[in-house]
């Protein structure tokens, strides 16, 4: 529910919390990118995925929802997909319902015995649950020899495995037609509410969400199993599986094993439960099978997933906003957070492997951030923007009846987005000064939860019901795995002094309450630091569990924690700034759905913006030219080509194992006959985003050929606008998996459990 309600937020609100949520691991991100410039394609296009060798399919980009797929069969038999399309209308038919969800990532059933495959960087957190400074599995990687060796990821790990969808928009918004702000915004999250108890109380071991499409302008009801014993099988090396690190975060040529293994587990009667060595794998109604065929440049080639987020439905002033203000001022603070982390790890090893995940999805969305500002600004896709939208007000001019009907929703919506900036600046600060501490994030919480427990459950507010307090009470233990109250309070005191940066009429309320004294200054936010760290208790998994299951609003008054009593303090500061995001937020709500309407009554079928639910994107494997002027990539890269960048350094520090095989030639059957090598890995036109990490991709057969884990700098910006000539996916092939699971790791039982019979001694 918590991420399907983001297209309810405002957009402030929505882009603080994209500005802290996004940093751990859960993205696009991806490891290992050369330096040299890989050889130009062969005349033919051989090695270019030239047009010919794809029948003339040219991919316009669009993350389709399983039911939107019926309108594309054309397209899909264009591009070489050999199924009947009808079978990708259906999210619990084959393929589709072998895939699942990670709550960030995205990953696969491989076996039936419940084995998932996904991307390295989707179990850092699986590393770092299981990791001590003396056995670092961050660096060193995994493998479990048998099921009892598979290790925990921690409580809140967990395998979605969707099961339904039922369109419920006229629900949400039957009778709202002549009601915005406040009004609006309640209305539609109780209803919300409403439906998903209905459908969990309907459906035992399910968890429920009614999810925005189109900006709210369509609602579906999506069931799915809720799997909560998740292992840790196989992660290598991250010399494999982090190779290149940031140097080739975002970028081609890449030669990176992003790859890894987990197990869902579910109760000896079948049923999902807790962690418990009774539990049994579970058994799939689907898995993928490992493909038989190679895969070579102008192949048929899909990727079924959950991707996160996209902006493509925004307005132009949103583009301007994101290209002017947001991404600039995103860029400055990642760095700064960076620093910090790398600061208080310096020597503790300790809080380094605390501090890992973040670090890796900062880095990350730094560079991503960096290449969507270069597309945004210098790639011109925010005078695109601009332009496309003059064309859709002309468009709505030239017709009567088009313009009693859509004239002044341009207009209104940039008024909201106007008298919006003026506090932006502030409503960011706010943000990411209550974001900026676990333990005050535990307090607030722990405060809400006390507030709501005396309320009807369909009153309580979302993610504050009875089926959210397991989560609450796992998310409370499992915050140990990465918190340090001194790495907590470094980050808290950076955000505090940005805050403190700001011009007195842009800083947030907050500060002030936090900071009580007559100048902020480093000194003051210091003491009141020390005030706050040197008295709490929360800092206890057992403190924070016991207040979140017992605690009144009574006991809470009284309490001496000094985070109790800061989240009491800023409470009325928290409910204020929540009601006036949420008047913005219905009134852009009424406008939304009405641009929208206009958008697909001039263009047709489009896709909905990325939102975390199950999409399906096709195309075919090709590379691209990155410039005009340069030689265009082609589309894979080999193993020599990986041993080349070695350095014996990192992030270019491949482990001894995969040196010593691959330089005694045990290729066995991995290596391609037109490349006369290992392929690692290779590049398609699929539109993919964050979240679609760790997502299979698929032959014109619905078999895996390798895993998608990043895209390329130069098309950062398709977020915004898809980008045909240069959007590329970067994907693991799935023989680079196999030669490493096989000659590296001995990794021949996970092989043989996919149907695969190892072939290297």
């Amino acid at each position: 529910m918590r991420a399907a309600l983001c297209t309810l937020l405002p957009r402030a609100s929505l882009v603080t919390a994209l500005a802290l949520a996004c940093v751990s691991a859960c993205a696009t991100t991806g490891d290992g990118a050369s330096p040299s410039t890989p050889p130009p394609a062969t005349a033919d296009g051989a090695q270019g995925g030239a047009q010919a060798a794809t029948g003339g399919f040219e991919n316009q980009g669009g993350m389709w929802m399983p039911q939107q797929l019926a309108s594309h069969v054309d397209e899909l038999k264009k591009a070489g997909f050999a199924l009947d399309p009808a079978v990708l209308t259906d999210p619990t038919a084959f393929p589709l319902g072998a895939v699942v969800s990670l709550g960030g990532c995205s990953a696969s059933f491989v076996s039936p015995e419940g084995l998932i495959i996904t991307n390295h960087h989707c179990v850092t957190g699986y590393l770092q649950h299981n990791s001590t400074p003396q056995a670092n599995l961050l660096e060193k990687g995994y493998l479990a020899r048998t099921r009892a060796d598979e290790r925990s990821g921690g409580p809140t790990k967990r395998v979605y495995v969707t099961r339904a969808f039922t369109r419920v928009t006229d629900r949400v918004l039957g009778g709202l037609d002549n009601v915005a702000g406040g009004e609006r915004y309640k209305t539609i999250s109780d209803r919300r509410k409403e439906i998903v108890g209905e459908c969990e109380r309907a459906h035992e071991n399910t968890r429920c969400q009614v999810a925005s499409f189109y900006e709210g302008a369509e609602y579906y009801q999506i069931e799915q199993l809720e799997i909560r014993d998740v292992r840790l099988v196989y992660a290598p090396d991250a010399g494999i599986g982090v190779f290149g690190g940031e140097i080739d975060n975002w970028r081609w040529p890449r030669h990176t094993g992003d790859y890894s293994f987990l197990r869902a587990y579910v109760g000896p009667d079948g049923k999902p439960a807790d962690y418990s060595e009774k539990n049994v794998p579970f058994q799939p109604q689907h898995h993928l099978r490992v493909a038989q065929e190679p895969t070579r440049a102008g192949d048929f080639v899909m990727v079924a997933g959950y991707p996160g987020r996209t902006s493509r439905l925004k307005t132009a002033a949103e583009v301007q906003e994101a290209a002017s203000w947001y991404y600039p001022r995103q860029i400055a603070m990642y760095e700064e957070y960076i620093a910090t982390l790398e600061a208080a790890s310096q020597g503790r090893p300790e809080i380094g492997i605390k501090a890992a995940g973040r670090l890796r999805g900062l880095n990350n969305y730094l560079t991503n951030f960096k290449g969507m500002l270069d597309g945004l600004v210098k790639g011109k896709l925010a005078d695109e923007r601009v332009k496309i939208e003059g064309e859709l007000q002309a468009w709505i001019d030239a017709d009567a009846q088009r313009k009693a009907k859509y004239g002044d929703v341009l207009a209104a919506m940039a008024k909201l987005d106007a008298e919006e900036s003026t506090t932006r600046e502030r409503d960011m600060a706010h943000g990411e000064v209550i974001r900026a501490s676990a333990l005050l994030r535990t307090a607030q919480r722990i405060l809400k939860m006390a507030d709501e427990r005396g309320k009807p459950d369909e009153k309580r507010a979302p993610g504050y019901q009875k089926r959210d307090l397991g989560d609450l009470e796992q998310e409370m233990i499992a915050m140990q795995s990465s918190f340090d109250p001194e790495l907590d309070r470094a980050v808290l005191r950076l955000f505090l002094t940005r805050a403190a940066r700001l011009p007195e009429a842009d800083r947030p309320a907050v500060l002030a309450t936090i900071v009580d004294a007559a100048t902020i200054d480093d000194a003051a936010i210091d003491k009141a630091l020390d005030r706050l760290y040197k008295g709490t208790k929360l800092g206890d998994p057992k403190v924070r569990v016991k207040l979140l299951k017992s605690a009144s609003a009574a006991s809470l008054k009284s309490s001496k924690d000094p985070f109790i009593r800061l989240a009491i303090a800023l409470q009325p500061e928290v409910d204020a700034y929540d009601k006036r995001q949420e008047e913005r937020a219905g009134a852009m709500a009424a406008l939304r759905p009405r641009y929208i309407a206009a958008l697909r009554e001039k263009n047709g079928d489009i896709a909905p913006d990325a939102n975390s639910t199950l999409r399906v994107t096709f195309g075919t494997v090709r590379g691209y030219r990155p410039r005009p002027e340069a030689p265009i990539y082609r589309p894979f890269t080999t193993l020599s080509e990986m041993l080349a960048k070695h350095t014996g350094e990192e992030p270019f520090n491949a482990p001894p194992e995969l040196l010593e095989a691959a330089r005694a030639r045990k290729v066995g059957p991995y290596v391609d006959e037109v490349l006369g090598e290992v392929p690692v890995n290779y590049l398609a036109d699929l539109d993919i985003t964050g979240g679609n990490s760790g997502s299979a991709t698929l032959n014109a057969r619905g078999e895996l050929v390798g895993l998608v884990f990043d895209g390329n700098y130069e098309a950062m910006a398709s977020d915004w606008l898809f980008i045909p000539e240069i959007t590329r996916s970067i994907h693991v092939d799935i023989r680079y998996i196999l030669w490493i699971m096989d000659a590296v790791d001995g990794a021949e039982h996970l092989m043989q459990e996919m149907g695969v019979t190892p072939a290297i001694d």
